[in-house]
């Protein structure tokens, strides 16, 4: 509630403001062209407004490279399996669709289990990364204060590695985007929220654009095992694991004394029968 209400009061004024504009652009239009009926513009306008959330964009649409060329439809089945899917670019054909679906329910499945098993394997030197500092600084601070150091300081390098640079990086090919827009692109996309209202290499000027494209689709499956990375460092620290408390308290009032937990080094919780 107090989300939809912040959203609300920011972009309610300015959903506002652009439809008076486009009142206004309207009205010049017809008076500058009285040829034009209403209903005809109407049309016109609705046609390329469904074309365009298809995908086609009526805007430099000679010289703008198709939106189905290899580089684009890699970039467009990346974002299928790892579920951020802009929504930009869409099947246009019936096929198309059923494959997607098909495509989507192996695909999404298969590489979950692949980049959790990455996170397992890159889980074993961030492991010892915390017992060095538990070597070095474990005489003078508690476990929960190294494990904070420990998990700053891999948030730290994650953000600069996948957040700040690759955005200083956007920023500079997209000519269209300052560096705030390309933080925004680097935690929409990273986080699988994927809105879609910015998309690198949609440019009519990019010269490699499907090169670019094949780039943008390895940031995002790299950037996304490291997103799970933090996700399972932050969830390996019991004070700040909440389901822990959760899953405590029901095996409490369950009062299962034949079983015990353990934890593994990326935080999983597994249940066995006690010796």
């Amino acid at each position: 509630m107090i989300g939809a209400y912040i959203f609300w009061w920011l972009e309610y004024p300015i959903e506002m403001e652009i439809r008076d504009q486009l009142q206004s652009l309207k009205k010049e239009f017809l008076k500058g062209f009285p040829c034009v009926s209403d209903n005809g513009l109407e049309d016109f306008i609705e046609k390329i407004i469904l074309a365009n959330n298809r995908g086609v964009s009526a805007a430099n649409n000679v010289e703008k490279e198709p939106n189905w060329s290899f580089g684009q439809s890699l970039f467009f089945s990346g974002t299928v399996i790892t579920t951020i899917g802009y929504g930009h670019v869409t099947p246009l054909s019936r096929g198309g669709r059923v494959f997607c679906i098909v495509y989507a329910l192996l695909g999404i499945p298969l590489t979950l289990i692949l980049l959790t098993a990455y996170v397992e394997r890159l889980m074993i030197p961030i492991t010892w990364f915390l017992h060095f500092l538990n070597s070095k600084f474990g005489h003078l601070y508690q476990s929960f204060n190294i494990r904070m150091i420990h998990f700053a300081a891999v948030a730290a390098a994650i953000i600069t590695l996948f957040f700040l640079i690759p955005a200083a990086i956007f920023s500079y090919l997209e000519p269209d985007w300052d560096y705030l827009d390309s933080i925004y692109y680097c935690f929409i996309s990273l986080t699988t929220i994927g809105l879609g209202d910015y998309i690198p290499g949609e440019g009519a000027d990019h010269t490699f654009r499907p090169l670019y494209k094949v780039c943008v689709t390895f940031y995002l499956l790299i950037g996304l095992v490291f997103m799970m990375l933090l996700l399972a460092v932050l969830y390996s620290i019991p004070q700040l694991n909440l389901g822990i408390f959760f899953l405590l308290k029901s095996d409490e009032l369950a009062d299962t004394g034949s079983e015990t937990t353990t934890t593994s080094t990326t935080g999983t919780r597994y249940i066995k029968p006690s010796s």
